[in-house]
């Protein structure tokens, strides 16, 4: 996927193993502003195929996002990062809109983020989330299972409370 931004040709395409220490130093100084939170390199390298990389013509890495399936229908838009020098031109819509579509191919028809940027993914269709009734019963019980500190955020378990980073949990709808 190619989007113009501003001037320049900005390129969606999947990451690859080289591409990990580039987003470890863009999520440091958002991690520093306690807007996302870091990980050890173990993880990124453990949830690599999650993720999609947005590139300017020089091959630079300008932004990051994953997609990361819970459930059946239910995946969470993870680690959704710009550069700051691309901030403002369309780089987190380009990379929003394909982790979207990739949400769609694969079957998932809910998709979830835990944000500051309300207004952003407001504008993307997301809704904020003011209960747990987005995910049945059933279902919450066998996330309970997940070991992954996000599900945990989802969930609104005890363990994570305060919510860690006190960001908006929110929703949308996505359409094969």
């Amino acid at each position: 996927m190619t989007l113009t931004a501003q001037t320049a040709q900005v390129t969606v395409r999947r990451a690859r193993t080289s591409d990990v220490a580039k987003i470890r130093e863009m999520v440091a100084p958002l991690a520093e502003e306690r807007v996302l939170i870091a990980k050890e390199a173990v993880a990124y390298y453990e949830g690599l195929q999650e993720f999609r990389i947005a590139e300017d013509p020089a091959g630079n890495v300008v932004g990051c996002g994953a997609l990361h399936v819970m459930w059946e229908d239910l995946a969470e838009v993870r680690t959704l990062a710009t550069h700051p020098g691309w901030r403002g031109r369309g780089v987190g819509h380009i990379l929003l809109e394909q982790l979207l579509s990739d949400a769609a191919e694969i079957g998932v028809t809910r998709v979830f983020c835990l944000t500051f940027e309300v207004d952003f993914f407001k504008r993307h269709g997301f809704v904020v989330m003011e209960n747990q009734s987005a995910v049945d019963p059933e279902v919450y019980s066998e996330l309970l299972r997940s070991h992954d500190e996000g599900v945990a955020e989802f969930l609104d378990l005890a363990r994570v409370k305060p919510n860690t980073l006190g960001n908006t949990r929110m929703i949308r709808t996505v359409r094969a």
